[in-house]
């Protein structure tokens, strides 16, 4: 049977795979796997032998897929993160990896440890690949030639053993910790509501207005004045009814319907008047409304407010779905591909409306490959660059920063011109669990053989303890100062984890337990800096050791 799966690599993938997602399913006091369960069974099959392993290349194609379509669906979040607390984040990543490496320090005097070796165990115990390429790319410009062979030896050791439970590590923390705290990740993620990462239960409401304070004053200026988050839509003044807007100013006993959260909209009625029993959204006579796919190129990456839809058709639109999030619309919301926006217009305007945004599942099926193909060789450029270290040195983003870079900034733009790097939201969940799957299968195959043999010889328990070591407490760490200390959401948190180890499978993971988009935030805000600092830092703890 071994046999027969190292002949046929992809049989071997998609067993893996199957199987894992399967024990992913199972669930224990409401928790799971999910996804990273593909790499505990990648890990015990790797185990039989070291020839059951998958192509090279399925594990590059795996990664870059995976990074660049996250980079994508976080850009504008990561923008927003950025204005907010991402110098909050990134500081706490970079204390957290300094306190890594000064673990690692510690622990190789105490075990008395070569400094390849603790350089290996540091990069392994955090999953960075690119920073065991630089302390190679060190040891071989810098050692003596008769000992080259043997310190090149020494820090893959270390890595090798340390790499699984850098990741199995991690995953537990994360799942030790949601237990003890009790998280519950919806509630956390309203209370960030302009990243929309979760979706927001939005009611509509009619008002109607009695305050004389209120009367005459445009709505703009009310807006303005008690910083409501609501949507206008209909508004009745005596018997006749139109769109509010801007410049609709409330007469005594007007009534107005209004969309958003219970909260927001009994902050309105105290401000306009009362609530009431009547429905005006549920007159279709004069105004109707209908849900239409965002599909065309031309509205794709534009403003709400540069459509001119009250000018062009007399229209508004109430909300926007974008995948299963529901939130409200403002001026400034950026549309993306697969949008679904309520859109309120008179009923013979409406079929130009609906063609005016494209409505065409069709469209949202196919992958642009020419933006996605620009998109991902900027980002194999951007991490092929070499960039250069204090000391003469260089290093290079590699093939996971590189095109979450890329997928960031082009993410954040929408689209250069008549290129629109988006990808419908269906299309981009799609390519990402790909990814995400040759990525896990890859790692669990390649590594399972080398972590038994390495942790039964020599010294392996040793090693392989104080990689354990580095790993949790780090990740400890992490959890209780950012959300006993800092107070950021476990879901935010859980991603800059992912982040600051730069390891997409904790993030697969983090996903799949917030089920929201917060920890792809969290993890784009802090991985480049992290990417970075690692690889400083142990090319400094193999010239201190």
């Amino acid at each position: 049977m071994i046999d027969f799966l190292v002949s046929a690599p992809l049989l071997l993938l998609f067993l893996t795979t199957a199987i894992g997602y399967l024990l992913g399913r199972f669930q224990v006091k409401g928790v799971s796997l999910g996804v990273a369960a593909v790499l505990f069974v990648g890990l015990a099959v790797g185990a039989l032998d070291p020839r059951l392993k998958l192509p090279e290349g399925l594990f590059d194609l795996g990664l870059v897929v995976f990074m660049y379509t996250i980079g994508l669906s976080s850009g504008p979040g990561f923008v927003a993160m950025l204005r907010r607390k991402g110098v909050r984040d990134n500081l706490l990543a970079l204390a957290v990896l300094v306190f890594a490496g000064l673990l690692a320090f510690g622990l190789g005097r105490l075990l008395r440890l070569p400094a390849p070796i603790v350089a290996g165990l540091f990069t392994g115990s955090l999953t960075n690949t690119p920073a065991l390429a630089g302390v190679l790319d060190t040891l071989q410009r810098t050692a003596p030639a008769g000992q080259l062979e043997t310190l090149l030896t020494q820090p893959t050791v270390g890595y090798s053993i340390a790499y699984p439970m850098g990741v199995l590590g991690m995953i537990t923390v994360i799942l030790v910790c949601q237990l003890l705290w009790r998280i519950d990740y919806e509630a956390e993620a309203k209370t960030i509501k302009d990243l929309r990462a979760t979706s927001l239960r939005l009611h509509n409401r009619t008002l109607r207005v009695t305050r004389p304070d209120v009367i005459g004053l445009p709505l703009s200026e009310l807006t303005a004045r008690y910083g409501w988050d609501v949507v206008f839509g209909r508004m009745q003044h005596e018997g006749k009814t139109r769109l509010a807007d801007g410049s609709t100013r409330f007469a005594p006993g007007d009534l107005v319907s209004v969309i958003g959260t219970e909260e927001e909209i009994a902050r309105v009625a105290a401000a306009l008047g009362e609530m009431t029993d009547i429905h005006l959204e549920l007159d279709r006579s004069e105004y109707d409304f209908r849900r239409v796919f965002v599909s065309n190129p031309r509205v794709i990456g534009q403003r709400l407010r540069d459509l001119n839809l009250p000018q062009q058709f007399g229209a508004i639109v109430t909300r926007v779905r974008r995948g299963d999030i529901e939130f409200l619309p403002h001026g400034d919301t950026v549309l993306e591909p697969g949008d679904r926006v309520r859109v309120v217009a008179r009923p013979e305007h409406m079929e130009a409306v609906s063609k005016f945004f494209g409505d065409s599942y069709r469209e949202l099926s196919e992958i642009d490959m020419l933006s996605f193909g620009l998109g991902l060789t900027l980002g194999l450029l951007l991490g092929l660059a070499p960039l250069p270290l204090p000391g003469g040195g260089v290093f290079r983003l590699g093939l996971a920063a590189g095109p979450l870079l890329s997928g960031l900034i082009l993410g954040a733009r929408v689209r250069t011109g008549p290129i629109i790097w988006q990808l419908p939201y269906s299309a981009n969940l799609i390519l990402r669990q790909v990814g995400l799957m040759l990525l896990l299968a890859s790692i669990g195959l390649r590594s399972g053989h080398t972590f038994i043999t390495t942790l039964v010889s020599g010294n392996g328990w040793q090693l392989f303890l104080a990689g354990a070591a580095i790993t949790v407490l780090t990740g400890l760490v992490t959890l209780v100062v950012g959300y006993h200390l800092l107070k950021i959401p476990m879901g935010l948190l859980t991603g800059i984890l992912g982040g600051i180890e730069t390891q997409p499978s904790v993030l697969g993971f983090a996903l799949a337990q917030a089920r929201n988009e917060l920890p792809n935030i969290g993890y784009a805000t802090v991985f480049p800096l992290a990417t970075i600092a690692k690889i400083i830092i142990a090319q400094i703890l193999l010239a201190l050791v």
